[in-house]
């Protein structure tokens, strides 16, 4: 005898396959990455937001797709491609970017955005001219600002190259003259001050971050100028400076990254590096994203919450004196306590 289904397990089991139905084709949420101009191998700023962005995605089972700008002209028109193919969140990286991600997410309200280095604000929506996305009374509601202390970094760097001088004067070499490179340059300029007052501080501006060239005839000219010590502040640029005080056997500070591992031709006379973690940002963004508690507005990475800091000193490691390494763990300690401020002012 063949029993038939009662109408109660038929409804159950209809009601079931609708869910899973439901569940299994329910779409899966996006997160795309608009990278700035240099490629995703450059060893800065690409690389290391691509590979904390996609890392993340990739564990917290979300789709990922970037794109890389071949100049300033991609930005707009890669950002709203991704708005069309339907992503979710959208990260930019770098200051260069801040106006077209401003415009696309005033246009887009129902789009998350990241980005890199630009200080937006919760708030109304920004006037015609963007300038009050900048303030603090204005911005966007669906942006989050993935900001670093750099000032705290380049205090630490500035701490350690005024103890190691041995002529008293130290240098850096810079990119543009945007916010980020210059909390880098007044950290270090202060921080070197506050170990050794005698200590003399040479600075330039380049209006651009992939100008080897420029950066190594400013290098050389600060070593002509008795500096033993030099900065790289900004892409390319600065590694030109490195390199004019490596040529000549003299001490370097990288930045952004651990230039260790990412300029290995100076590695010998790299002291340490200014890092900032953009990688552990943007993986904690997305991260965050999934889980549906990415906040709005800035998120800042400091030495407490250990956002920025210096690399390890590697072949140095025991050839910094003992004295300079306590002074960095010390103006760390007073950092995080709020007992010493880096000096930097917007």
């Amino acid at each position: 005898m063949i029993r038939r289904p009662t109408l109660s397990l038929v409804i159950v089991f209809l009601i079931s396959t609708l869910i899973i139905s439901a569940c299994t084709s329910a779409p899966q949420e996006k997160v795309c990455a608009v990278l700035d101009t240099g490629g995703e191998n450059d060893k800065g700023f690409n690389e290391f937001t691509l590979r904390g962005a996609r890392s993340a995605a990739q564990d917290m089972g979300l789709e990922f797709a970037h794109l890389v700008s071949s100049s300033d002209k991609d930005y707009a028109p890669y950002i709203v491609q991704f708005v069309e193919e339907g992503c979710d969140l959208i990260l930019t990286v770098g200051f260069l970017m801040a106006a077209a991600t401003a415009e696309a997410a005033r246009a887009n309200p129902d789009v998350d955005f990241a980005i890199i280095d630009v200080e937006y604000f919760p708030g109304p929506d920004c006037e015609e001219t963007l300038e009050s996305c900048y303030t603090s009374e204005g911005g966007l509601d669906n942006v989050t600002s993935l900001m670093f202390a750099e000032d705290q970094a380049g205090y630490l760097a500035g701490t350690l190259a005024g103890c190691m001088t041995e002529t008293n004067v130290i240098g850096s070499v810079s990119g543009m003259e945007i916010p980020p490179v210059v909390k880098f340059v007044v950290g270090y300029q202060n921080g070197a001050r506050a170990i050794n007052p005698e200590v003399k501080t040479l600075n330039v501006y380049i209006p651009e971050f992939n100008n080897a060239y420029a950066g190594k005839r400013a290098g050389d000219k600060q070593v002509l100028a008795g500096a033993d010590v030099i900065f790289g502040v900004g892409g390319n640029t600065g590694n030109g400076g490195l390199l004019a005080a490596h040529d000549v056997g003299l001490m370097t500070i990288g930045v952004d990254v651990d230039q260790f591992d990412t300029f290995p031709e100076i590695s010998t006379s790299l002291l340490t590096s200014a890092a900032k973690n953009m990688d552990i940002a943007a993986a904690d963004a997305v991260r965050a994203f999934a889980s549906g508690q990415l906040d709005r507005g800035v998120s800042l990475s400091t030495v407490t919450n250990d956002g920025v800091g210096l690399a390890p000193y590697h072949e140095w490691e025991n050839r910094i004196p003992e004295t300079c390494q306590q002074a960095v763990a010390a103006a760390s300690a007073g950092l995080k306590s709020g007992k010493i401020s880096t000096g930097y002012k917007p």
